[in-house]
């Protein structure tokens, strides 16, 4: 499974979504959320169609409209976004619950390959849906106030006191991904790899 761009930007749409609920905006507009992920805002409007389709959001026209969440952050199972953005979970379609395809090996029940796959799949489908909204908002937000980061969506232009775009020791913030820097390892502290 590869994520498209589709399916991040869905995801990432779904997490400021959350993110504003979670500092009290009710409601967001697309531009926002393009101008924050440097995401092209028609692509996004699409993207939110879909999502509205799919019964993750809901709009609100008008002036003073926007997009919120059409349920509860907890609600929200992240293997659901995907599933409805990019399809199934599996890497090949022999080993799908959801879209299964016969695949041209001669026997698929002692198939090395699909066994494998088999266990990627559950591996993927595993994490995606035990996960939801509510908890990467929670990861991400936690991680944003330890390292002294402005909340996204609470006040604008104004970050807080002692809030600026370096770290809570000073130090400036790293992009490189370290393996505790996971969803797991930040949702349950004592999770060792």
């Amino acid at each position: 499974m590869k994520l498209s761009k589709k399916g991040e930007y869905a995801l990432r749409a779904l997490i400021d979504l959350g993110i504003a609920a979670e500092v009290g905006r009710d409601l967001l507009r697309v531009g926002e959320i393009a101008e924050k992920e440097k995401i092209p805002a028609k692509f996004l409007e699409q993207v939110m169609q879909d999502l509205r389709g799919g019964g993750f959001i809901r709009s609100q026209r008008g002036k003073f409209g926007g997009y919120r969440l059409a349920r509860e952050a907890a609600q929200i199972p992240m293997g659901q976004v995907v599933r409805l953005i990019d399809g199934p979970l599996a890497p090949i379609g022999c080993v799908s619950q959801t879209a299964y395809e016969r695949c041209s090996c001669p026997d698929e029940v002692h198939c090395g390959l699909r066994m494998l796959m088999l266990d990627v799949r559950n591996a993927i489908a595993g994490i995606l849906d035990r996960y939801s909204l509510a908890d990467v908002v929670e990861v991400t937000l936690r991680k944003m106030r330890r390292d002294g980061i402005p909340l996204p969506f609470s006040q604008p232009d104004r970050p807080g006191p002692g809030r600026g775009a370096r770290g809570a020791a000073g130090s400036p913030p790293t992009n490189r991904l370290q393996p505790l820097d996971g969803l797991i390892q930040n949702l349950l502290p004592d999770y060792t790899i």
